[in-house]
């Protein structure tokens, strides 16, 4: 089963380091046309600012960094590597930094690059995706209170009801969970149940 996680909003976190003072900012992305436009706003915004290093992760496979004239593996490298601790996709980050007169050295400017990229991630609304199936299940009203109690237990998704002649359940549920409840469903019905997969997809679960 694939899985991913991200964020769900734009954010930032900064730290102060020897008067230069580092923002980072995070934020979703899904292509590299949406981290390009996200750098070049990023920096059209602090275009007084010295730097703005960025760096990407995105689940199509591109990853992607820049120095943006910092020492070679000083910037873009760091907040990668923040990034990918973190086990973070589809995600944006561009640290500015304004320079508060005293260099700071190779070491000095990879802890502070690290650090404000890791307090932008502390500051994110985090989001776990799984692969899913949307699944349609048409059942008689007489079997319904036993689903409906059933359903739960697989961690499902409810993606809306609608009660017609018959009863007709939309929900998403995780692929690799789908088995064990079409072998429960089948059980409970004394045959293979109807369940319809609609599409595969992501979806967030609470």
């Amino acid at each position: 089963m694939i899985e991913y996680t991200t964020i769900a909003a734009p954010c930032e976190g900064s730290i102060t380091e020897k008067r230069s003072e580092f923002i980072a900012q995070l934020f979703p992305a899904e292509t590299e046309d949406e981290c390009r436009e996200i750098i070049e706003a990023v920096k059209a915004k602090h275009h007084k600012a010295r730097h703005n290093v960025w760096a990407y992760i995105l689940r199509s496979g591109a990853v992607r960094y820049s120095d943006d004239g910092e020492p070679q593996g000083t910037g873009g490298i760091p907040v990668l590597n923040v990034l990918q601790k973190t086990a973070l996709s589809d995600v944006c980050c561009v640290v500015t930094r304004y320079f508060g007169g005293v260099l700071l050295g190779a070491p000095g400017l990879t802890r502070a690059y690290s650090s404000s990229a890791a307090e932008s991630v502390k500051n994110a609304n985090l989001l776990h995706y799984c692969e899913a199936h949307r699944i349609r299940y048409v059942i008689d009203y007489t079997d319904y209170g036993k689903v409906s109690y059933l359903l739960p237990e697989y961690g499902i998704a409810d993606a809306g009801s609608d009660f017609g002649e018959k009863v007709t359940l939309l929900f998403d549920i995780r692929t690799d969970r789908y088995p064990a409840l079409e072998a429960r469903l089948t059980e409970l019905s004394g045959g293979r149940p109807a369940l319809d997969i609609l599409e595969t997809h992501f979806v967030s679960f609470p």
